[in-house]
Parts: C-alpha cells; sequence; structure tokens
C-alpha cells in the first residue's frame, strides 16, 4: 500500500552564497541546525527557493550529500519519526529529470520533489509518460509531483494528477502551488488511498488542511521553522483555534515574502536574523532598500527580531 512518509512542514530551503557566489557551507550548516531545532519534518534543498535554476549539477549534488549527511548526525526525530531530505530534481527534459532523481536517490535522498516541466507545456499524456519514466529510473523512491503554473506556465489538474497518482504509485504526494482551492479539493477528493496533498503556499496551508491536505512545503519556515511547524501541528490535530492564531501572526510575512520574486525577501530576512550573508545569483538581485523597513517592521511585531 502507498504510504506517504512526507507530511506536517517541509522547508523549501534556500541555498546560501559567498560574495564570491559560491556555496557558503557553513551557512547551509547554520540553516539545517536552525531547522532542525525548529522542529519541522522534512527539508526540501535545490528547489525553487533553493536557486536551483542557477545551479550546476556538480553543486546539486554537493548541496544534497551535505545536507543529507547533517542531517543523519543530528539523528533529529520529529513526533517519533526521522527528519527527511527531500531533493528537487525536477527538468523539462525528462531524460534529466529521471537521471537527477536517481542521483538524489544514490546520494541518501528520503524523496524527490519533481516539478513540472515548464516551458514545453507538455499534453497530460506526456506528464504522466514524464513521471512513468522517472518512477522507473528511481524505482521505490518516493516523489511529489510539484504543479506551480506561475513558473511553468501551465496548471497540471486535478483529473491529470490523480491519473499520475493512480499509475505511479512512487508518487506519493503533490505540492500543490496553484492557488486553486477547488483543485486541491477535488484531488483530495479522489486521490487514491495514502497520497497526499501539500501545500504550496503558505497562506492557504490552513484552509487546506482543514479540506484534508496534510501539510505544507514551506517559504516561511526557513526563518521562523518553530512557528510554521506549530502552526501545521494544531491544524493536522484539530486544534484550529491556535491554528488560526499562528496564522493571523504570520499572515503578514506570508504574504511580504513575495514582495519581490521568490527568494529575495527571504534571504534578505535571514541576513537580518544573522543566519547567512545576503547573496543571491543573477539574475536576481538583492531586495529593493524600500522594502527593508516593510519586513524588519512585520517580522518584530511577528516576535522574530528585537
Amino acid at each position: 500500500m502507498r504510504t506517504c512518509p512526507f507530511y506536517g512542514t517541509g522547508t523549501a530551503l534556500v541555498t546560501p552564497f559567498t560574495a564570491a557566489g559560491n556555496i557558503d557551507f557553513p551557512a547551509l550548516e547554520r540553516l539545517v541546525h536552525f531547522q532542525l531545532d525548529g522542529d519541522v519534518e522534512f527539508l526540501v534543498v535545490c528547489g525553487s527557493t533553493g536557486e536551483s535554476a542557477t545551479m550546476t549539477e556538480e553543486e546539486d549534488r554537493s548541496v544534497i550529500r551535505f545536507v543529507v549527511e547533517c542531517v543523519q548526525r543530528a539523528k533529529k526525530t520529529v513526533n517519533g519519526q526521522p527528519v527527511r531530505v527531500v531533493a528537487g530534481t525536477g527538468s523539462n527534459n525528462t531524460r534529466e529529470a529521471a537521471r537527477y532523481t536517481k542521483c538524489a536517490q544514490e546520494l541518501g535522498a528520503d524523496g524527490a520533489l519533481v516539478v513540472t516541466p515548464y516551458y514545453n507545456k507538455p499534453p497530460a499524456e506526456g506528464l504522466l509518460a514524464h513521471y512513468k519514466a522517472i518512477c522507473d529510473a528511481a524505482p521505490d523512491f518516493p516523489l511529489i509531483l510539484y504543479n506551480v503554473p506561475s513558473r511553468t506556465g501551465s496548471n497540471v489538474s486535478a483529473e491529470t494528477q490523480l491519473a499520475i497518482a493512480e499509475a505511479c504509485p512512487s508518487v506519493v504526494a503533490t505540492k500543490e502551488a496553484s492557488g486553486n482551492l477547488d483543485q486541491m479539493m477535488e484531488i483530495i477528493a479522489h486521490a487514491p488511498e495514502g497520497f497526499a496533498v501539500l501545500s504550496g503556499d503558505d497562506s492557504l496551508t490552513l484552509p487546506l488542511i482543514a479540506a484534508g491536505g496534510k501539510g505544507v512545503i514551506s517559504v516561511l519556515s526557513n526563518y521562523a521553522p518553530r512557528g510554521l511547524s506549530e502552526l501545521v501541528r494544531a491544524a493536522l490535530a484539530g486544534d484550529f483555534v491556535r491554528a488560526r492564531a499562528l496564522q493571523y501572526t504570520y499572515l503578514e510575512l506570508m504574504k511580504l515574502n513575495f514582495v519581490a520574486p521568490n527568494p529575495i525577501p527571504v534571504k534578505a530576512i535571514l541576513a537580518m536574523m544573522g543566519l547567512i550573508d545576503e547573496h543571491l545569483r543573477l539574475p536576481l538581485v538583492p531586495l529593493n532598500a524600500s522594502h527593508r523597513e516593510t519586513l524588519r517592521t512585520a517580522l518584530t511585531r511577528a516576535g522574530l527580531l528585537p
């Protein structure tokens, strides 16, 4: 029977860079331990928030390997389960996505986040064949389908996502970032047993869990891991009074995370908190000065900065 090992809060982890543009591994280790101390259930590396579009294959491998080793050394558990590592392995080239996914499996990741192909806009039949090929390349490796129309240029319908879930038992969840709660509920209502719907938008996590979702892959938890994971666990336990209180504590920040293209704001916030230096890779650039005071005020209001 299909089971999804990814539930609760997964952090879409940023990739820290040095001023010279290299991966800042000491800062990455700080971030990993900050997440572990915040009791998130899993980490997602080399995704959109991790600026994977600007990273080489060797850099992807080095980050996956490094984070897997950090988590394994820490031996951290949450609710009796080990913290897991998910690697972003998507591509608009099916062969590459399959190869990247097999590589992540060999490097010790617990699963892969596979974005639907961008730019080439495949039809439903092409998407189904795409995920089947990836599953065949990495047998018994849990995959999370990632539907994010704002980045890929096309929405994957509930019907198509359900067809992929039925045909590919290794696809154990979808990260739904369409912003369409009706579509998400359609998937939940008709999903095969053990298939999970995870929110791809922090602000929709609470209503999605109320409708039967199982968690979130979050941007906000980069800098508020404890608060966001408490929100999600409260909602999953049916404590909606506590979950609502936390939702409104962080709602302003959930919106401000996208005052500029992600991960520009979250990297600025992490720098304000002293966790990383604020370096991005072109074509992304540091946050405009006009937004910095707004972010700082919101962080103070939420209790994240003095």
